[in-house]
């Protein structure tokens, strides 16, 4: 018994601790070097540097148990980012994965922590070891040795040193080349300073965009009634609707309306985030000063106020404190469905855009419907008598489940199709001149390659994340009065299309806003529309193209396939 116990008290010695914890830190570094598209000097580079650094740390103090405590931020790092690569197989735990962090309702957090059992255990038995091994080293009062501090510290030294001669290499060959992006957990670091001021600076929105104004009047007579409605989807994928070539009956009820809806299957959306898309949508920012005139721009609500209209925002999704909020909030009727606490389907934003419609003073109308469309979990987004494709009762986020996870989905399109069909039913219903604009946030990766990639958001975006639905629909009473804008638009139809740029400025050209902002190229209704070069805004807001975003193989295929300019 008493040899047993030696060995266990050699085993969970300090000096051990020592060792071992720069070990389990190095993990992710040593997986990023595998998966991500980077030079070998900045691979060799990415491993000697951070790991001589937790050499350092670990044997710089006789306390190596209490070190370790204060190396918790590094550990939680490590924790996170192999959670990140066990999800989208890929990239550094970006600003807006810390952004989406705090805009995500619980909700939508839990849904998809649920999927993360294996990779959240994996991590705690990876780290709550050493945490406790700490704890019982600091109790215990049992400290490393001096020789055995100097052989880590000239380790770390040697390491470390290597490490920065490489970096330095690296910035005069490897083009480009940075630091705060190319090496972990500095990267990591450096986007976790960079996303707190991004929400200090949500924070002062109102303050930042106080003075905008898009300067906006109405065209259109007076006296003529007119409803203008802009559906956000949500999670929504081109591939999967029937309107745009998929060979399952996802639109059954859109698909009677084809010949009255004008449809864009060449469109991408500029982000796979909605906290970035949906105001890129909704406002004049664009891929190239997205993050600086975001803070003091305001959104196409607004335009339609200065114009005379009265305004609505009707949603499905829950309140975040993200940009989305704030547009909502220019409206003079605004209303979250979730207020009330309760789970609520996209079918029931119907009944407030009747009221809406009904109890209106105004003949002119505007109103953003935000759906929740497609997001995971698929099933928790229609009731169970509208599940046509089956089976989907497994959501367990694995390869081997995608087809109980696709027709799950496809559920989903299905559900959009039905409410969309009611969307315009209640506006054609209204007998005047109207026109019903709908896109989708981004689209969602399904385990549809050998990628395996799941869900959006990635730091990576996909075709699949970035190809989206899109189409208008005008009533007759607008045909008539405006037949060389529909034709217009119509004559677009097969054109490159980035909803992102395109949404805001089409809809004011439908609406005959007026604005300082307006751009005629960016309108599908104009006849100087200018589809305009690719872009997507990255992780640090900077507008890029699509294989600096990076697309790899499998997305340019698709994009051929679907006859889609990547530039």
């Amino acid at each position: 018994m008493n040899k047993f116990i030696t060995i266990i008290k050699k085993i969970f010695s300090p000096m051990s601790l020592m060792w071992v914890l720069p070990l389990l830190l190095i993990i992710p570094n040593i997986v990023l070097d595998i998966t991500e598209y980077s030079s070998p000097l900045v691979k060799i580079a990415n491993i000697l540097l951070p790991w001589g650094v937790y050499m350092l740390l670990t044997s710089w103090s006789k306390n190596v148990g209490r070190t370790v405590l204060f190396m918790l931020p590094l550990i939680i790092y490590a924790a996170f980012q192999i959670v990140l690569l066990y999800l989208y197989g890929e990239s550094i735990i970006a600003v807006d994965m810390f952004i989406n962090l705090v805009t995500t309702n619980p909700e939508e957090a839990g849904e998809l922590l649920g999927n993360l059992a294996l990779a959240i255990i994996t991590v705690c038995l990876a780290y709550l070891p050493p945490i406790g091994w700490a704890i019982y080293l600091i109790r215990s009062k049992r400290y490393t040795s001096v020789a055995f501090r100097r052989r880590g510290r000239r380790t770390g030294f040697i390491m470390a040193g290597i490490g920065l001669i490489m970096v330095f290499v690296c910035y005069g060959v490897v083009k480009p080349f940075n630091i705060s992006r190319d090496i972990f957990p500095i990267n990591v670091i450096n986007n976790t300073i960079t996303a707190a001021k991004r929400v200090k600076a949500t924070a002062r929105y109102y303050q930042t965009s106080s003075d905008f104004s898009y300067q906006a009047s109405a065209t259109h007579p007076i006296d003529t009634k007119e409803i203008y409605v802009i559906v956000v989807g949500e999670t929504s994928r081109a591939d999967n609707w029937e309107l745009f070539g998929y060979d399952r009956p996802t639109n059954p009820r859109l698909s009677k309306r084809s010949d009255r809806l004008i449809l864009f299957p060449k469109t991408l959306s500029e982000s796979n985030t909605t906290h970035k898309s949906v105001p890129l949508m909704l406002s004049c920012c664009t891929a190239e000063n997205f993050g600086d005139s975001i803070y003091t721009s305001k959104s196409i609500v607004s335009a339609f106020n200065e114009a005379g209209f009265r305004t609505g925002w009707l949603s499905n999704q829950g309140r975040n404190h993200s940009f989305i909020d704030f547009f909502a909030r220019e409206a003079q009727t605004t209303t979250f469905l979730t207020d009330d606490g309760q789970h609520h389907y996209d079918i029931d934003l119907i009944a407030p855009m009747k009221e809406f419609i009904e109890n209106s003073p105004n003949n002119k109308l505007f109103i953003v419907l935000h759906s929740y469309g497609s997001h995971f979990n698929y099933r928790d987004r229609l009731p169970a008598d509208d599940i046509y494709f089956t089976p989907d009762d497994n959501s367990e986020a694995s390869f081997e489940n995608r087809e109980q996870l696709l027709n799950a989905y496809d559920n989903t399109i299905r559900y959009t199709d039905r409410f969309l069909d009611s969307v315009i039913t209640v506006i054609d219903n209204q007998d005047c001149v109207a026109s019903v604009l709908y896109a989708s946030d981004h689209g969602e990766d399904i385990f549809d390659d050998r990628r395996h990639r799941f869900l959006h958001a990635s730091p990576v975006p996909t075709y699949n994340q970035l190809h989206v639905p899109m189409f208008i629909w005008t009533s007759e009473e607008y045909d008539s009065v405006y037949p060389e804008k529909v034709e217009t638009a119509r004559s677009h139809k097969d054109m490159n299309v980035s909803s992102s740029r395109t949404v805001f400025d089409t809809m004011l050209e439908l609406g005959g806003i007026r604005s300082a902002y307006a751009r005629t190229t960016k309108s599908l209704a104009n006849p100087d529309y200018n589809q305009g070069r690719r872009r997507y805004v990255n992780d640090y807001n900077e507008g890029v193209d699509l294989k600096s975003a990076g697309f790899r193989s499998f997305d340019y295929d698709n994009l051929i396939k679907h006859e889609i300019s990547a530039h």
